[in-house]
């Protein structure tokens, strides 16, 4: 079951794509973040779906908003694929433990090995204020993101 809007978003430190860590709660008080759980890099479903968000990283920017995604593949692919399409936002590297953060997050599929299409808005102050999790093969409509970003206070 995925991490419930209201709650406080569990902490977690992962490297990036260049193996600098990054820790979630650094934001607090600063940021609000948008944690974007994703199966892996350089698959389509992904991509298009990544792309959106580099190419309407401004919107995320303008309203404080920091974007985070995180997969279970290596920093060195996660490096490989940010270059590839350009993205200027931190590619978290959730490999080993295999899947610990994804799991804490409950969006993470055992069977597959792989984290599912999750999305936490997480405030200021810690809390989430909107989560979702797709069933495998389903993008998510980024519209949502966009509305629950617009219902926080600035």
């Amino acid at each position: 079951m995925a991490v419930e809007v209201g709650t406080k978003a569990p902490d977690f430190t992962l490297n990036d794509y260049n193996k600098q860590p990054v820790t979630l709660s650094s934001f607090q008080g600063a940021q609000n973040v948008l944690l974007v759980f994703y199966p892996f890099a350089f698959s389509r479903i992904c991509t298009g779906e990544l792309c959106q968000v580099r190419d309407e990283l401004a919107d995320y920017t303008s309203r404080n908003v920091q974007v985070l995604g995180i997969s279970v593949d290596s920093p060195f692919a996660l490096k490989a694929w940010a270059d590839q399409e350009g993205y200027k936002f931190p590619l978290l590297s959730d490999f080993w433990p295999h899947g610990a953060v994804a799991k804490t997050y409950g969006v993470f599929n055992d069977k597959a090995g792989l984290a599912v299409r999750g999305t936490f808005l997480i405030d200021t102050t810690g809390t989430v204020r909107y989560s979702e999790a797709t069933s495998p093969g389903e993008p998510r409509n980024q519209q949502s993101w966009k509305n629950a970003i617009a219902s926080l206070t600035p």
